[in-house]
């Protein structure tokens, strides 16, 4: 969880008629850096079997070692901060769950997750999760954060449903597929790379060397959930997205700018509509946190359950 989550969300005046997406979106500026964090705590527990082992040789240039020790030294300095900051932040959320007495249903957690992928966050930093159960757990702390801040706050059921009723089409979720693609300069090229995918070549590994599209292609063509239509995405990509079966890719699509690119389609999430009943909690959640004065993130409970850490202050 990033400390630069910010809980205020800015709610349109009810009867506008107007949808406005009014979900839970945490801007979160590393997230490209840590999305593999999830499972770092584990991946180093692997590498350090003993301390004799930290000796061992990782790789080398020019007969030169480099090190377990000095690889894991450079990790940590790199990445370990955050990664330690978020299971702080939802170990002190699990508490506070405890003292408060505060639930999170796995229903919830659904609810949660599937606007998730229909509001277009790509840094949704839940969503880019190593698994399944990383996200869920990051989200349900997020919940446990939103139940303890909003526990007081009271929101007349006037205010949910006039919101709900102006806003309806934010709960009808339309089928979401977690996608990747690989961007090229011609149609050809594209050809070239759909022959390597066809030898076997993993289409992460195949962005990460060959799209010229730098931000995705650094992710292995990751760009997120996307669903049949929508705006902001390539048109024959939100055309295409439906019809490539789980674990394939697509032909060559022209895009909008002259690339072309090839898009593969690694999950399916099934679309829902969401009744008032479904939703007037979250909403009554939504709309008890504009009313905060500030934004609140869990490391100011850090204090109250007596947090401390490796960093200091």
């Amino acid at each position: 969880m990033s400390s630069n989550h910010n809980n205020r969300r800015p709610v349109p005046p009810a009867g506008t008629g107007k949808p406005k997406r009014h979900l839970k979106t945490k801007p979160v500026l590393v997230v490209i850096g840590i999305l593999l964090l999830a499972n770092l705590l584990w991946f180093i527990a692997w590498l350090i079997p003993n301390d004799a082992g930290n000796a061992e040789t990782v790789a080398s240039v020019s007969g030169e070692d480099i090190t377990r020790e000095e690889w894991l030294a450079s990790m940590e300095e790199q990445h370990g901060r955050e990664a330690l900051l978020e299971l702080v932040n939802e170990k002190v959320m699990a508490t506070a769950a405890q003292d408060y007495g505060i639930e999170v249903s796995d229903k919830e957690i659904d609810l949660e997750l599937a606007l998730l992928r229909s509001s277009q966050d790509s840094t949704e930093t839940a969503l880019y999760a190593a698994d399944e159960t990383r996200q869920r757990e990051k989200v349900e702390a997020q919940l446990i954060l939103e139940k303890v801040l909003t526990k007081d706050i009271v929101i007349e059921d006037s205010e949910i449903q006039a919101f709900y009723d102006d806003n309806q089409s934010l709960y009808d979720v339309k089928d979401s597929y977690r996608t990747r693609m690989i961007v090229l300069n011609s149609a050809a090229e594209a050809e070239e790379t759909i022959a390597e995918l066809e030898k076997g070549s993993s289409f992460e590994a195949t962005a990460r060397e060959r799209s010229i599209d730098s931000a995705t292609g650094n992710l292995g063509g990751d760009i997120g959930y996307i669903s049949s239509g929508d705006p902001g995405v390539d048109d024959n990509i939100s055309t295409a997205v439906a019809e490539v079966e789980v674990g394939g890719w697509s032909t060559p699509l022209a895009l909008e700018d002259g690339r072309t690119a090839i898009i593969s389609v690694t999950e399916k999430v099934d679309g829902q509509t969401f009744s008032f009943d479904d939703v007037a909690d979250h909403i009554n959640r939504e709309l008890a946190l504009e009313q905060l004065p500030q934004s609140v993130t869990p490391e100011a409970f850090w204090q109250e359950f007596d947090a401390e850490w490796f960093y200091g202050e």
